[in-house]
């Protein structure tokens, strides 16, 4: 049963929804700081946490997992590489969300999301 399994809706429809947690995650990855609305923050600590956890895992299975997800072929290469020397006495809480201002315009809560 899918009880109290309520997944942020963005105001997005599904497959906007999908591609923009894509693009943050993969510019999250990237970047290892970026500048979001706190809402998709907390949408994408999720799936970049999982990321982090495949590339730890290192296996065949999940470097094709994680390949699925983010669309840069050498992120993912780069993130098996460093990932399980990085995190490896650390079994989760890879990322960190810090609130900042509000943004200006429509007064939206901003946070910066960052890897730990």
């Amino acid at each position: 049963m899918r009880h109290r399994r309520r997944t942020p809706h963005l105001n997005k429809p599904a497959d906007q929804r999908k591609a923009l947690m894509r693009a943050l995650t993969t510019a999250l990855l990237r970047e290892g700081r970026i500048t979001t609305t706190k809402a998709r923050a907390k949408a994408i600590r999720a799936t970049t946490e999982k990321m982090i956890t495949l590339a730890k895992e290192g296996s065949l299975a999940a470097r094709r997992q994680a390949l699925a997800y983010i669309y840069d072929k050498e992120l993912v290469r780069s993130l098996f590489e460093q990932a399980p020397e990085r995190y490896r006495d650390r079994p989760g809480g890879y990322t960190r969300i810090l609130r900042t201002v509000h943004r200006r315009g429509d007064g939206a809560e901003m946070a910066v999301i960052e890897l730990v």
